[in-house]
């Protein structure tokens, strides 16, 4: 009898590792699609991803680059100082959209154009998402909104 219930334990801790081997295995698959990866543009330059991948762009609006086209298309440049990459969008841009600011941008790379289904701005005079800052930095091209503020 004593050999019955460890041998039953037994048997119900492998199922229960299994079982969790299998429920994590699930989560991390459903998951790879809901995480949104952020690209900067010399990124997507390099390595040009395919039409059908969904991604997020981040970097500064090229000034000079903004143009309303027929309907509600937007047109812009997205640049991070190191490449620059053509973008539009339909739709109703945030109030805090802007040449020369940050911007996050979701969307899909076609045929040399980044076509966005959804814009984030900043969020005030001094906030830029610290993907953007790290890419502009990476490249150089950043400079804080302190030392700009002084003068510096």
């Amino acid at each position: 009898m004593k050999g019955l219930k460890k041998k039953r334990r037994v048997q119900v801790i492998i199922v229960a590792f299994v079982a969790l081997a299998i429920s994590t295995g699930l989560i991390g698959y459903a998951m790879r699609d809901g995480i949104n990866f952020f690209k900067s543009p010399s990124q997507i330059v390099e390595d040009t991803p395919p039409p059908t991948q969904v991604l997020r762009v981040g970097g500064l609006v090229e000034e000079g680059s903004l143009k309303r086209g027929q309907g509600e298309v937007i047109t812009f440049n997205i640049t991070d100082g190191g490449a620059t990459i053509k973008a539009s969008y339909a739709g109703v841009l945030p109030d805090l959209f802007k040449e020369g600011q940050g911007t996050v941008a979701t969307g899909s790379y076609v045929n040399g154009v980044f076509q966005a289904t959804e814009i984030l701005a900043k969020h005030d005079e001094n906030y830029m998402p610290k993907e953007v800052v790290d890419a502009l930095k990476e490249q150089g091209y950043y400079v804080d909104p302190e030392d700009q503020a002084n003068g510096s």
